[in-house]
């Protein structure tokens, strides 16, 4: 049994900095995010500590269980990376969204049983590992298994992100094979949705490629990614801007592997590693959604820096 506090924790100073500001962007169609949000180093900063003590001490379950509602009160928006993992049942999504005010805006991972030509030979995957998997790019199975249970918050959902991981050599005969399936998947997918794609081969990043998008007016994610040219590289590129709507995922340094930012950054206390580069394409990217009055919806993750909140307040700085 928890007890409420005789005085109300204050909102944290960095939070209370980030929310105005947040809030302008947001009413100008540019919503900056964080990459998930169940993170106890940010307590203190954007978090307060009283909300989730049971019996006087932490309680992590009801941390996890109800802090999305807190980062409301900061953040117009949130990426759910989780959803990559699985297809969330009815009952998932509705505590989800009860969980947190209507404003708050999200963008979900389509699950990898859609994204993944063939499974990593690790232990998760089990008796799939090292297959090549038979639901690639079904696109009845998204609609069925994702949309459908999705489709009473569409309104609270700015976009979908199909994220595609490094292709070995051997997953495709060659690029236009991908593209090919690709295109065929996304003229399947009902209307209605904000849909975005993520590559991360590079070679990818072709006329070709971003000609499909346009196509099917979905969006290139521009992506920091460990074997990605760096965001400004991608944002040099005018014909990657593929729709009325441009979708950022700051991810990686380049070069680093994820496992090694994990060790290096974790709990992710404070930033440990400004991007400068990073920095400054990201606000390249708001001031051309500015002048363009177009949305975006920036991600920006504790990988990137050591901590996302502290990155997202530094692109607020004059």
């Amino acid at each position: 049994m928890s007890t409420l506090p005789l005085f109300e924790e204050p909102q944290p100073e960095l939070a209370v900095r980030l929310a105005g500001p947040l809030a302008e962007l947001a009413g100008a169609g540019i919503y900056i995010g964080a990459s998930s949000w169940k993170y106890e180093g940010w307590i203190g900063q954007v978090y307060t500590r009283e909300p989730y003590l049971v019996r006087g001490r932490f309680s992590q379950k009801k941390f996890q269980a109800e802090c999305l509602n807190e980062y409301a009160k900061t953040f117009p928006i949130v990426c759910g990376d989780f959803s990559f993992y699985q297809f969330p049942a009815q009952a998932y999504w509705q505590r989800l969204f009860a969980s947190a005010p209507p404003s708050l805006l999200y963008s979900f991972k389509v699950p990898e049983d859609i994204t993944v030509k063939r499974f990593p030979a690790h232990a998760r995957y089990g008796a799939r590992a090292g297959l090549n998997n038979e639901t690639f790019l079904n696109a009845e199975l998204l609609k069925e298994a994702f949309l459908r249970p999705l489709e009473p918050y569409r309104g609270r959902i700015a976009a979908l992100i199909f994220e595609f991981g490094a292709f070995p050599r051997q997953a495709f005969d060659s690029e236009p094979a991908f593209l090919d399936r690709l295109d065929a998947f996304l003229e399947q997918l009902p209307p209605g949705w904000r849909y975005s794609v993520e590559v991360r081969n590079p070679e990818l990043l072709s006329p070709e490629y971003f000609r499909l998008l346009r196509s099917h007016r979905a969006a290139h994610v521009f992506n920091a990614w460990t074997r990605m040219p760096e965001l400004e590289t991608q944002m040099r590129i005018e014909e990657a801007f593929t729709a009325d709507y441009t979708v950022v995922r700051a991810l990686l340094r380049k070069g680093r592997p994820y496992e090694e930012a994990v060790s290096k950054f974790s709990p992710y206390l404070h930033v440990q590693e400004p991007n400068p580069g990073a920095r400054r394409a990201l606000r390249n990217l708001i001031a051309r959604s500015r002048r363009q009055r177009q949305m975006a919806f920036v991600f920006v993750n504790n990988r990137l820096e050591g901590n996302a909140p502290g990155t997202i307040a530094s692109l607020l700085e004059d």
